[in-house]
């Protein structure tokens, strides 16, 4: 990490691209540690520690009834590099076509910076040799399941932390601290010749709140074996139930397509939408930027805004897009406090802490009640148009018959509209299972394509 305190650092660079002719400036600086390792069997594949710190700066210009931008970044931390790049950032910023819409938001910075518990004193270091045995546990632990689970990708555990500093031109400066820690298990079964693979994992901002390595390891080795024997099926149209790996999928295309870029652009069919039935009376969508301890939560979004608590969708009304400064003013309305960026990039827009909310029960209630239909457990490619709303996605998971598990299947597509899909949710339980941020309950879509043999 840098010897000078990173707020100095991002306050002499703000202050060198005012003194370079900015109109209005902001800076970015993240410093963050890093960790990764890999465990298979009883090897330890790779062990990656990394420590880096990046200074972004954007610089904005007036011209012809709008504003020129440039933004650049460097690692080079030493003043006289800093005061550099912003002269450079300044130039090419004059060299920069006006955009109307450009520059930073006019006030509603955050004043009050809560702990929202995103950096746990206990969780400083998470040391190299613990971690690596955890993923060394986790790996034990999936082979010791089944005699079946003859091999696998390996047990990988990662560990990060950073520390953010936000500081503009109109007099905002704050900063952050997050750590998160992970662990990931994916083991591979094989019985009469036929290999399946499949994982599980644990997410937290502490080492406390992860699942136990053997937990992990016992829950992936589970989920690889019951895909043993998977067939393929004839193409029908049933009820599709999506699990608690695979249902935050559909949440994050809900999110792309609430973007307000992805609005003002027309490339989202929930373009001109706000206020009419877009899902299920059911269905309710919730972004929190202010979450304890959430993913995705911090005091404030990639503009110095205050995050906050956005109803996205309620009682299956579409409530609010999801909108930073730039996009809000394309749309004539007020960011969200959603912006975000890395310090080397533009503010652009994306989720803090999004979910659907829970419903009741369990998976195991929407399979049983359920007469016949699939499960998905994995799925495979990207194709989603958001324009039309069109969904086709490579599947893998489970057969239902009378309620009950039948057999696994594969080599199938699942097809149907993004549009329809919402609106045909007849289901949603009730356990949230947080491995990102974004979230989603096990949940039914009443009808939809499967295409198999």
């Amino acid at each position: 990490m840098s010897a000078l305190d990173p707020q100095e650092i991002a306050l002499r660079a703000l202050a060198a691209a005012r003194t370079a002719g900015a109109d209005q400036a902001d800076v970015a600086l993240v410093e963050s540690d890093s960790l990764e390792a890999r465990v298979r069997g009883e090897t330890v594949d790779f062990v990656k520690q990394a420590r880096e710190r990046t200074l972004g700066i954007r610089a904005l210009v007036r011209a012809g009834g709008g504003m020129g931008s440039a933004i650049t970044s460097t690692s080079d931390l030493a003043p006289a590099a800093v005061d550099q790049l912003a002269a450079e950032t300044v130039a090419l910023a004059r060299a920069t076509a006006p955009d109307p819409s450009a520059g930073l938001p006019e006030g509603g910075f955050a004043r009050d910076l809560p702990d929202l518990g995103l950096a746990p004193s206990e969780d400083g270091d998470a040391g190299v040799d613990a971690r690596i045995d955890a993923a060394r546990r986790a790996e034990s632990a999936a082979r010791a399941c089944d005699p079946r689970i003859q091999n696998s990708e390996g047990s990988q555990v990662g560990s990060d932390r950073s520390h953010v500093v936000y500081a503009n031109s109109e007099g905002f400066v704050g900063r952050y601290d997050t750590t998160s820690h992970s662990l990931f298990s994916e083991p591979i079964a094989r019985e009469n010749g036929a290999m399946q693979r499949d994982y599980w994992m644990t997410v937290g901002r502490r080492l406390a709140a992860l699942e136990s390595p053997e937990a992990v390891g016992r829950h992936a080795a589970q989920r690889a074996l019951r895909r043993l024997g998977a067939r393929r099926i004839s193409t029908c149209e049933v009820p599709v139930l999506f699990d608690a790996l695979t249902a935050p999928s559909l949440i994050r295309q809900l999110a792309g397509c609430l973007s307000g870029y992805a609005i003002y652009r027309g490339a989202s069919f929930l373009a001109g939408r706000l206020g009419e039935a877009i899902a299920a009376e059911s269905v309710n969508v919730i972004d929190d930027g202010r979450l304890p301890g959430g993913l995705g939560s911090r005091p404030f979004d990639g503009e110095g805004l205050a995050t906050r608590r956005n109803v996205v969708v309620e009682r299956g009304r579409l409530a609010s897009y999801l909108l930073d400064s730039y996009s809000a003013r394309k749309l004539g309305s007020q960011s969200t406090g959603n912006a975000t960026r890395s310090a080397g990039s533009a503010p652009g827009v994306g989720p803090t802490n999004l979910w659907l909310e829970p419903g009741e029960g369990s998976l195991d209630d929407l399979i049983a009640r359920t007469p016949r239909g699939l499960l998905v457990t994995e799925l495979i490619g990207m194709g989603f148009n958001p324009v039309t709303g069109d969904y086709s996605r490579g599947a893998a998971g489970l057969w239902i018959e009378d309620g009950e598990i039948a057999h696994p299947v594969e080599e199938i597509t699942i097809a149907g509209n993004l549009a329809q899909m919402l609106r045909d949710i007849d289901a949603v339980a009730g356990e949230l299972l947080w491995l990102s941020r974004v979230a989603a309950p096990p949940l039914r879509v009443a009808r939809m394509t499967v295409a198999g043999a």
